[in-house]
């Protein structure tokens, strides 16, 4: 994968009588690379499509309706002038949580399901990490949500129950929310508009993370098949921050 991008079309030879001409015609190349379309260096790269698709993505779902993009513009513009903290949602068992109550926390915040093929092995290493980092400040907000392939299909009893007894997860589970479409949680409009990514404003599959510095504001978006032991390092920076 290349690691600069030139949108130049012309060659150093090329300057001549007739590249007026030549600019005029110049395009924008039809694509870009993988690497400049996410917002951090720190993105992993070199992901193939294939892997995408080996764990389920729909092709179909690269596409974002213009309305939900004009939606995902405005809502950015009000994002900067808010923080994680002025939310409130409901947890796993139905009572509202302020998440103000985690200021001063560095929080990694995930879309979680409970029949997904990534479905083990990350709630294995949150549940390692949280264990590791949570006398630090450290949290964890899952957020299960059914809208991809049906993997999240069980009442959140049902849910709190696998997560709980199966990985004995301790981080805070919340309600089942939308992530994207009409019905997006508040707090899912906020993450998205935060940090577009390479997956634009739409949340692309089971397991994206937000990682939230301690004031509130999204400091970078992982797609769902970057590991949570790949995100420590920068878990271990916001805390020392």
């Amino acid at each position: 994968m290349a690691s600069t991008v030139s949108f130049s079309p012309f060659s150093s030879s090329s300057a001549s009588s007739s590249s007026a001409h030549n600019l005029s015609r110049a395009r924008a190349p039809k694509s870009l690379p993988f690497s400049f379309l996410h917002l951090s260096s720190k993105f992993s790269t070199g992901l193939p499509k294939s892997l995408f698709l080996n764990h389920g993505f729909s092709r179909s779902q690269d596409s974002v309706s213009r309305n939900e993009r004009r939606a995902g513009f405005v809502s950015a513009t009000a994002a900067t002038e808010k923080s994680i903290h002025d939310f409130t949602v409901k947890d796993i068992d139905g009572k509202d949580v302020p998440l103000s109550k985690f200021k001063g926390k560095v929080l990694l915040i995930v879309n979680v399901a409970s029949r997904c093929g990534l479905t083990t092995s990350n709630y294995t290493e949150l549940s390692h990490i949280y264990e590791k980092y949570k006398t630090q400040g450290f949290e964890i907000l899952a957020f299960p949500c059914n809208q991809f392939g049906g993997q999240e299909p069980g009442s959140n009893t049902d849910i709190k129950q696998f997560a709980c007894t199966r990985f004995k997860a301790e981080f805070p589970i919340f309600d089942k929310v939308d992530v994207n479409g009409p019905n997006t949680a508040a707090v899912y409009q906020f993450l998205k508009s935060s940090a577009g990514g390479f997956l634009g404003d739409i949340i692309k599959w089971n397991f994206e993370k937000f990682l939230v510095d301690k004031n509130g504001k999204v400091v970078e978006r992982y797609p769902p098949t970057t590991s949570p032991f790949q995100i420590e390092k920068d878990i271990q920076k916001l805390l020392s921050a």
